[in-house]
């Protein structure tokens, strides 16, 4: 590891929690998902702690087992402008499908959203994984896990080809000569491939960091090869230090194989910190939260990565169920690990139901506790940084007042923006036009 390296730190706002409680909790606020000026206030603290940039997730169906916040949330690119605008140097991340989009609609919106940012965008590419997402969009079935990423790839190509479309100096904007542009500068993509058909070009000019920054969370062996091909960061759910640091270190092997510099693929856990004066408050705040969870509750969360089965059916007391391929086309990399998990442990389905729908107790005691577990994840080479997860509105708050001084203390964190791009901020290159003259003379 780099003795310059330094954190990277995303906050997550969720609205009213990404659990199935949350929003019970004496300091939530039951109507958060909605609630503008939450986000906004969120969003400003996650600046005030110069976090690289904020992450707003997404899915497109719900039903009524579904956790609050799915039920009743924003669409991610439309409260990210809103924040764009109350916001001046923090990155600005959103979660849209390729499943149910179209390339050359996602690369508008993204790249207006970049422009709107001055060069803050970064995109979340996910393949939709509940099968009622088709229900909502007119298709007669949901794609096979396999295809869906194959869906990707392509989607992808023709999504940052599209945002080439217009060389960086194409628009002359000449009062005098009456030219507007450069019309050599100008190119369309013309492809033609198994999924999309898409001639372009796309009306809307590069942005000031060229293109924005790809996010992606997959964790099954076709989610990680299509990280280490595309991404420039990717969320990981890892709890345990050690499984973490196997992730981490497949990631930039299959990075390095893919022909990539793996220090600019950053690997970033999801983490909800608890943060207490002491130990025992910690604890017990975390247990406050966990208390909320019904077992009920506990079984709807545990069937979503299984494409919202329903575990009721089973005895609560007797050894998980052996549920043979399921979950393998929905959140394939989640539900192997449950099931791997389940086994290797020998517990029972009410212990993994807690286990996945109650907050974790590695991030949870004083401010020094978790800036140390932080320090000890990137030194070890588990993570490149975090994303920040919080429970209720109180969470993000503590963590920027109590633990971001002490990592800029150690060294570990910024002080002040040296930028004012997403890409900046992650010390991300902006990638040359693929027509320019630098590019094609090589």
């Amino acid at each position: 590891m780099s003795k310059n390296k330094t954190l990277k730190l995303g906050a997550m706002i969720h609205g009213v929690g990404g659990g199935w409680a949350d929003w019970r909790h004496p300091d939530s606020l039951p109507n958060a998902s909605t609630n503008f000026d939450f986000y906004k206030e969120q969003a400003q603290k996650a600046e005030e702690g110069k976090f690289d940039f904020v992450f707003i997730a997404d899915s497109v169906s719900i039903n009524e087992n579904s956790s609050p916040h799915y039920l009743n949330r924003f669409e991610p690119l439309t409260i990210l402008s809103a924040i764009a605008a109350n916001t001046s140097k923090i990155g600005l991340v959103g979660t849209v499908t390729v499943s149910y989009s179209e390339p050359y609609t996602v690369a508008r919106q993204f790249s207006s959203l970049d422009h709107i940012s001055h060069g803050r965008a970064g995109w979340n590419v996910v393949t939709s994984w509940l099968s009622g997402s088709a229900d909502n969009y007119s298709r007669k079935e949901h794609p096979s896990h396999a295809e869906r990423y194959k869906i990707a790839q392509e989607f992808l190509e023709v999504t940052k080809g599209l945002w080439d479309s217009w060389e960086d100096d194409a628009f002359l904007h000449d009062k005098e000569t009456g030219r507007f542009f450069d019309k050599e500068k100008l190119h369309t993509l013309n492809h033609k491939g198994k999924y999309f058909s898409v001639k372009g070009p796309l009306n809307i000019a590069r942005s000031k960091q060229g293109q924005p920054v790809i996010f992606q969370a997959g964790v099954s062996e076709d989610g990680r090869n299509f990280a280490a091909k595309y991404a420039d960061s990717i969320f990981s759910g890892f709890e345990i230090k050690e499984e973490a640091k196997k992730f981490y270190k497949d990631l930039k092997r299959r990075a390095k194989e893919f022909g990539r510099n793996p220090d600019k693929l950053f690997v970033l856990p999801g983490i909800i910190p608890v943060i207490g004066d002491t130990q025992e408050e910690a604890n017990r705040k975390q247990q406050e939260i966990a208390n909320l969870v019904s077992i009920d509750k506990a079984l709807h969360a545990l069937g979503r990565p299984f494409d919202d089965h329903d575990f009721s059916q089973y005895p609560l007391d007797e050894p998980f169920p052996d549920l043979g391929d399921l979950g393998s086309d929905s959140h394939r990399g989640t539900s192997d690990k449950i099931k791997q998990m389940a086994k290797e442990k020998n517990l029972t389905l009410r212990q993994v139901a807690v286990n996945i729908a109650t907050p974790k107790g590695q991030f949870v005691g004083t401010p020094e506790k978790v800036a140390d577990l932080l320090q000890e994840w990137m030194e070890e080479e588990a993570s490149d940084g975090f994303i920040i997860g919080a429970a209720t509105p109180k969470g993000l708050p503590e963590f920027v007042e109590r633990v971001v001084p002490i990592l800029q203390e150690r060294g570990l964190f910024r002080t002040e923006y040296e930028h004012d791009t997403l890409r900046g901020h992650l010390g991300l290159n902006i990638p040359e036009n693929r027509y320019s003259k630098n590019v094609l003379q090589r």
